[in-house]
């Protein structure tokens, strides 16, 4: 019986590159484009009768990437595969997970509706869970979440002398706190207090336990980067070092990467859940090891 088949959607080769290689898969071609119209075409240029496939595709920006991964989802199995997973080191549709105001939708809920009716199993790395405890309160396909904080932290320990971390927000406390204990350093949680999508202010109560250490920001998302923009403009204003700011994944507004560079970061660090040049921890194997017993 042959192997698992890999198939990496436009700009995912590196990551599904990295998991054959772990995985000991093949990997499959795939053609997607967009007809002059607008339409997108998909076609799988390897045969996938018989086999366990696995799609994968970060789904940062998933207003573009929805159609072409329902289409490759669906031709797969067409053509005989045996099940069809998908790989999203980034899950889109995680934050509106409430109806804010009237007539709100929550499309946390629709997305997830979406995807289960395409796939049987789903491996993804620290979706911004909030009100949602777990995938499976939304999600009916056979879920599992690969932790990135024993990456992250082993990253910080080998490469951040004397770190402190800090967490943005409350929201981010479990998270900071589990990344901390791996890494073996303290941590401090700020106030936030967000008025829009771009209008943020943190507050730093608590001078003393940064003071002779290296600040380490610890997110896990950077989109906008204006949270993390307002600690290192706090940092820097109580003339602390600068700050080395690490985010999971690492979305990126246009231009967010450009202004935290300039409001003082000393570094920015993400995995490699989303390409990016700030890409330095790689999570490919412990997405591989949450692959393996689904496919092997």
């Amino acid at each position: 019986m042959a192997g698992p088949l890999l198939f990496a959607l436009p700009g995912n080769e590196a990551f599904t590159a990295a998991l054959a290689r772990h995985l000991g898969a093949d990997t499959g071609a795939l053609e997607v484009r967009r007809f002059p119209d607008g339409e997108s075409y998909v076609r799988l240029d390897t045969d996938v009768a018989g086999r366990e496939v696995a799609f994968v595709s970060g789904l940062h920006e998933p207003d573009l990437k929805f159609l072409p991964l329902l289409f490759a989802a669906r031709v797969a199995k067409d053509l005989g595969a045996t099940r069809v997973g998908l790989v999203a080191p980034y899950l889109a549709y995680m934050r509106q997970d409430v109806r804010f105001k009237p007539g709100e939708a929550i499309t946390s809920i629709y997305f997830a509706n979406l995807l289960s009716q395409c796939f049987a199993w789903l491996v993804t790395v620290d979706p911004h869970l909030h009100r949602w405890k777990s995938l499976d309160e939304i999600y009916s396909l056979d879920a599992h979440v690969v932790p990135a904080a024993p990456v992250v932290g082993e990253w910080i320990r080998r490469n951040v002398q004397n770190p402190v971390l800090i967490g943005p927000d409350s929201e981010s406390s479990q998270w900071v706190t589990a990344v901390a204990e791996l890494a073996g350093a303290p941590f401090v949680v700020l106030d936030k207090t967000r008025r829009g999508d771009r209008d943020v202010t943190i507050e730093v109560n608590d001078d003393k336990a940064l003071q002779g250490r290296t600040p380490v920001l610890v997110d896990d998302i950077i989109s906008t980067a204006h949270t993390m923009i307002a600690v290192v403009s706090q940092l820097r204003e109580r003339d602390l070092p600068a700050p080395v700011c690490i985010g999971v994944h690492g979305v990126f507004a246009p231009e967010a990467y450009r202004e935290l560079a300039a409001a003082g970061a000393a570094r920015i660090v993400t995995t490699n859940t989303i390409p990016h040049e700030s890409n330095e921890i790689d999570l490919s194997g412990g997405v591989a090891a949450a692959v393996a017993p689904l496919v092997l």
